[in-house]
Formats: C-alpha cells, structure tokens, sequence
C-alpha cells in the first residue's frame, strides 16, 4: 500500500467520515463522542463532565482514532440470532482479530460446552446459575478473577470486594501484562507508582523524552502536545527501535497549521537494538555526570545512592555501552547536550520499556537521569508512564491486585466489618500457570481478551482449557472466545461505558479522576458491570453476611465506599452531585518530596544486561498497528508503516539479504515457545538491522513465558527467533490472519452474515 510522510492529517480527516458512514452518519457520531463520558481508549483523559472531545486541560476539539474506532465498535448492530448457530468452534478460531470484533454487539448470555461445536444463548437466570453453583462448589483458591481497562472504577472496587471476602487474593489486571514494571520501578524509586505530572506540566516542558513508545500511533492525543513544545522552541527526543513516522512529522487534524503542513515532532530520534535501552540510558546519565550537568545540591540532598550511582558511571566504559545498546557516543552526546541546557524535562515511555525481562530496571534508570539533573519534584517536570487504556490505573487504584496496600487493607475490613483472606493471591502469569497445573477451576474476566494479551499462545489457550469454567464480560467478540475456551465458557454481554444507567469514575494516567454520565443502552439484552457483579454476589455470598449486595447495585453507594477507603479519593464521594472531577492528592509532586520511608528518592544501580541473540537470530519486537487497540484489531492495514496486512514479519533489507530470504517470499519463524509458518517476508528499512518486528496478539506464539522477576511483566517486545525461508508446503497465508485484498474481501462477507 501506499506510505505516507506524516502521520495524523487529511487520512485521519477523510476515516472519520468513514466512520460516519458505518455508524448512520456524522451527526449520530458526532452526537456520541460529545456525550459527558470519559473517552473508552488510551489513559490521556478526555471527555468527561466538560464533555466529549474535551481534555482534563480543557481544550477543545481533542479527538483521534482510537477514540472513534472504540465508539464505532460500540456503535454497531446487535449479532443476528442465527450468528451461533451457523459457526462453528473451528469456524470462530479461523476468524482474524478484525473479524471478530467486527461481528456485531453481544446482546444475549451464550454458552458452549467442552465436546460442542457451537455456542448456544441460555437466559441470564441460566447465566446467573451455573456461575454461582461453580462458585460454591470450588475452594476460594480454586478461582482467579481478571481486569481489564475498560471497566469502570466502581465495577473494579466490587468485583475485588467480592473476590475477597468470597475469599482469595487471586485478583489481578492487565497491568501485569504492561505497565506493572513501571509501577513497580517508580515504587522502588519515588514511593509512588503513577505519573508524577499533571497534563497541564506538559505544557510547561521544554523537553519530552518519549522512551520505547509509538504514541502517533497508539495515544494520538499526545500529538498536539508534543507539537507545541517543538512550536514554542521546545525538544523532543525518541529513543526507539523503528523510526515511526508519525514520530518524526504529525499533521494534528484539530490544528488548521499543522493539518496543512504538518509539524516536526522528533528532534533527535536514536534507534538502539531491542533490548538497549538500559544501556543507553546509563551512557546519558554518564555523559551528564562527566559534563559536570549534575544537579549535585538536588542529588546530595533529595537522593540516596549517589555516590555509588557516580562511581558506577564513571567506571562503566563506553564500549560496554555501545555493544550493548548499539548506540555509540557519538549519537548520546548530542542527547545529553540537549538535557542538560533544559530546564524542565518529562520522561515519558511505554512497553518498549516495561516489556523486558528486566523492565524494572530499565524504569528505575529512567528516573536516575531524572534524578541527575532535578527533573521530578518541580512544575513542569516529571516522570510521565503513558498508559494504553482508559481506566487501567483505575482499576490498581482500586485494590485489583494481589497484595492491597496495608491501609486500603485495614479500611476494607473497618468499614465492611469483614476479615480478608491474607494468603498471598497471584499475579496473571501466576493464575495462568496455576490453571495449567489444574490448581484453578474457575476464571472470572471482566472486560479485556486474557487469551489474546498473554505470551506463548499455545500454553495460554492449554491453561484456560484446563478450567471448568470461564466467564467472561464483554461487549463484542474477541479471540479469547474462540481460543479461550474452558470445559464450559460463558460470554456475558455488558454495556459500554456510555450506555450505563448510572454514573461512574475513570482515572487517567494523570490521576485524573472523570465523571461519566452514561446514557441510553443502544441494545436490549446486555446489562451494566455493577448490577452483574452484585447480583452474583448476592446469589453467592447470600443477603446475612455484613454487606447488603444488592444494595451496592448503586454507583454512588460504591463511591461512598471508595471515599472513605482508597487515600486520596475523598471527593469521589459526592462526585455525581458537585460535578468536579479532580487529581487524587499526593500523586502530582511539584516538590522533592517523595512517598519513600526517608523521603528522599532511591538511586539504583544495574549490571547492563547482555544483547539477546547471536548472528544467526533476530531480536523480535511484537507491535500494534496503527489500526488496532491492545488486542483489538479495526484495521488490517498499518497506514504509517504502509503495510497492508497483518502476517508479516518486517525486517531490514540487510538483514534479509543476510538471512538469505526473499523479499515478498513467505518464512518460519521460530522461538522458544513455538513457530508459525507462512509469516510474508516485508522488507522494512525503519527498523535497526538486527532487529525484527511483527503485529501482536497475532505473534504471542512466539513470545515465551519469561518474566521481569520485580513485575511478573512478560517480555514481549525482545523475543529471539530464527528466520528461515519456507519450504514450499508452508507458503499458505496463516489461518485467522486477514493478508491480501481477497482476503479482506472474504472478511466483509462474513461480517454481512454476521
């Protein structure tokens, strides 16, 4: 397909009313994304009381399309009737991500039995009977409940209350599987583990590293931020493998200038090997310490560990560096120049650095090169962990984790008059493997695709297999109903968040919380998150016990709870009354005070981990396309890459020629954890040689199960494989992998018989 120079302008302008189009017209749409709703996409914040298309700063027009691609999904018809009855098990697995997605709204409870070929719609009562006698007939312990993004704060705050007081702390979320090592990592440093900024700090930045991450593609929203800091003389600096073009220019659609002519984003833009970027990150902060840029009285006075951060620099020699990071001094030098003549500088990154089995580390490195120079505790400055979804921060504030911090831990059990399981619960990787082991029965999800986000496909599927049931909360299809399958799967269908009945809470990643009004259902049949998970609970924990569960049907009797039990969220109480959302105290640090038990932040030191791989392997980074969603796929093709299908693997004309391949021709790729065949060799001279890169969920067979030890965070993003050309038998397209124009065209019919 054809690439484009820019990312954002005219293409984004003309999808919109493409959109348009597929929901009944512009007006219908513009109608929803203007609804009093926190937008359903990237953790940015916006919408919310001062209305759609408005962020947490105020502005107006903000908009972008994920935002629209999420609110079209939700826009569509209902899934006819005869949908189950005409497609197989087999028939479902062969559908692609996109496919999926694109069949329609659930409207109905279905099930299907181990041994069945198709789901069947059972009543909700029927729902509502199997879940709670497989609930009563399993030890606690036997259970594990995930979260997903998507949901609301109130839904998250019960669904974890009911967890533990039916009794486990088998309670974990899709962070586990992102930003867990960024929560983890700022811990350790700062004692807090969300951003240490404010929108509004952005704007006062003359300096954004954006570390590891792809936000022209994946939080477009950022754009316009990153436009004007480089409009008012401002740098931004990209450390990532691919130059992305949206990273390099973005016509900002909302912007009349940049929509005609486009903005540069990148300053500098530096491309190590996958896997590099701790390494790159000591040889800035190296380069810092030896220019004397050192904010030595900051250091001295609001810092543990510098003296032996100091000596650990100096005595660490740049070809260390080089080798690995496969970035020279040559290229870090005019990095570190430009840090140290700013004078406020946001570190932002995502799960280019968080998906490495050492993604802890290479956070706590991040916040060292803040610490050298001041660049947290001040206005304009700060740590900036760019989330992927709407409400994941949410749901962590919320208690969805294993362990709860001691004093939400002491105020559940004060407030409730309830005693809390303490044995240790655990993280998603830990409930996957334990299913596998046949130690879990039973799996609650609410919201998400837990198949499709975990590595090692195979195993994944194999371990959900193992359960006797899963139920899962959803509002459309995903690969996780047709590869996730326990002895028996229930889908229950839910409303989307501005559909609700009642209003409920988002957090951005700014620790903004949102008020969302809801709205009408577009559909009968599905219900609200918190009506099903107090009508279980109900049925389950019964009406004696302390909590009247049916009662907590009613948002605003879960915010009242909220209020006096998570810190910092005191004004959720009375948030549908005074309309005025708010940042949860103690987050935002506008000074060097940190949450540590001396109140200074912690210094670490890291032994530079070797490059993964030799000459015969290709380090291999999963990635979203610009037409998808975490695992949701809207789009085959990748508009930015100009790529125009999904089973490729893109790799460096040196290195195909290297690898002996065929530009165009089909390979086996191999790892650790399995291989898929048929895989379209694209030629991609983006990426540093050495390197490889193919769309996830698709490419999480390959992705082994090994984890960052601190966060239980898979490492998605450096995967070593074997490229090999394919013998003739294997040249076939991949089953569920939507590839050419045919192929698309075949999808669309199934979507019309959907």
């Amino acid at each position: 397909m054809r690439k484009v120079n820019r990312g954002g302008g005219w293409p984004a302008v003309f999808y919109t009313w493409q959109k348009a189009r597929e929901v009944g017209g512009l007006w219908k749409l513009w109608k929803a994304m203007r609804s009093k709703n926190a937008c359903k996409t990237c953790a940015l914040g916006m919408g919310g009381q001062s209305g759609g298309m408005v962020n947490e700063a105020g502005h107006f027009p903000e908009v972008c399309k994920k935002s629209l691609q999420a609110m079209a999904a939700d826009m569509q018809g209902a899934i006819k009737p005869d949908f189950y009855s005409t497609y197989t098990r087999a028939q479902l697995q062969a559908f692609s991500p996109r496919e999926l997605e694109s069949c329609g709204r659930i409207t109905t409870p279905v099930m299907l039995r181990q041994g069945e070929q198709y789901y069947q719609p059972i009543s909700w009562e029927e729902a509502y009977r199997r879940i709670t006698g497989k609930l009563r007939s399993v030890t606690p312990d036997e259970t594990f409940w995930y979260f997903s993004g998507r949901s609301s704060n109130e839904a998250g705050f019960l669904l974890q209350l009911f967890a533990r007081i039916y009794g486990t702390n088998n309670v974990n979320n899709c962070s586990y599987y992102c930003h867990q090592a960024s929560g983890v990592g700022l811990t350790g440093s700062l004692g807090t583990g969300t951003a240490t900024i404010s929108l509004e700090d952005l704007d006062q930045s003359d300096l954004v590293f954006v570390i590891g991450g792809n936000p022209a593609s994946n939080h477009p929203r950022l754009m316009r931020t990153l436009m004007h800091v480089r409009r008012r003389g401002g740098e931004v600096i990209v450390i990532n493998p691919i130059l992305e073009t949206g990273l390099v220019n973005f016509a900002v659609p909302g912007d009349v200038r940049s929509l005609f002519f486009g903005s540069s984003i990148a300053s500098v833009y530096v491309q190590p090997h996958i896997g590099g970027d701790l390494a790159l990150l000591y040889g800035l902060a190296k380069r810092i310490e030896a220019m004397g840029a050192a904010d030595e009285p900051f250091l001295a006075n609001q810092c543990e560990g510098w003296i032996e951060l100091r000596t650990f620099l100096r005595n660490l020699s740049w070809d260390e560096i080089k080798h690995k990071s496969g970035v020279s001094q040559a290229e870090i030098d005019p990095i570190a120049d430009r840090y140290a003549k700013a004078r406020r500088v946001v570190f932002g990154w995502t799960m280019g650095i968080t998906h490495h089995t050492h993604g802890v580390h290479n956070v706590q490195a991040i916040v060292n090169l803040a610490m050298l120079r001041g660049m947290a505790g001040k206005p304009g400055a700060g740590l900036m962990p760019i989330r992927g979804h709407s409400n994941v921060q949410g749901i962590g504030t919320m208690g969805v984790t294993p362990k709860l911090k001691e004093i939400v831990f002491d105020r559940l059990q004060q407030h409730f008059a309830v005693r809390l399981p303490t044995t240790p619960g655990l993280d998603t990787m830990g409930c996957i493997e334990a299913a596998h082991a046949g130690k879990v029965k039973l799996a609650v999800c609410l919201g998400g695709n837990l198949y499709g986000s975990n590595p090692d496909a195979t195993f994944a599927a194999k371990a959900l297999g193992e359960l006797d049931l899963i139920v899962y909360l959803n509002t459309t299809l995903n690969t996780g109903h047709a590869h996730g399958l326990a002895k028996e799967t229930i889908i229950l269908p839910v409303l989307a968040r501005d559909e609700e009945p009642q209003p409920t809470t988002q957090e951005s990643m700014f620790n903004f919380v949102r008020l969302s009004d809801g709205g009408p259902a577009r559909h009968d049949g599905p219900l609200s998150e918190v009506r099903i998970i107090a009508e279980l609970a109900h049925r389950v924990l019964g009406a004696s016990g302390p909590i009247d569960w049916l009662s907590m049907n009613n948002t605003g009797q879960i915010r009242q709870a909220i209020a006096r039990i998570v810190p910092g969220m005191e004004q959720i109480a009375e948030i549908d009354q005074t309309r005025k959302e708010f940042h949860i105290g103690g987050r935002v640090l506008h000074e060097p005070r940190f949450s540590t038990p001396s109140g200074k932040a912690r210094l670490f030191i890291h032994e530079l981990p070797e490059l993964a791989g030799d000459e015969g392997t290709l380090r291999l980074m999963t990635i979203r396309s610009e037409g998808q969603f975490n695992t949701v796929v809207y789009e085959n093709y990748d508009l930015y890459r100009g790529v125009d299908r999904r089973d490729v693997i893109l790799l460096h004309p040196d290195d195909i020629r290297r690898l002996h391949l065929t530009a165009g021709g089909r390979a086996t790729i191999r790892s650790n954890a399995g291989a898929m065949q048929g895989v379209l060799v694209s030629p991609f001279d983006k990426i540093k040689p050495g390197n490889a890169a193919m769309y996830y969920p698709e490419a999480n067979l390959l992705v082994p199960r090994s984890v960052d030890p601190g966060s239980k965070t898979p490492s998605f993003k450096c995967v070593v494989i074997q490229v090999e050309a394919a013998a003739s038998a294997a040249q076939q397209p991949l089953a569920g992998i939507s590839s050419d124009g045919d192929e698309r065209a075949k999808s669309r019919a199934n979507m019309r018989s959907c």
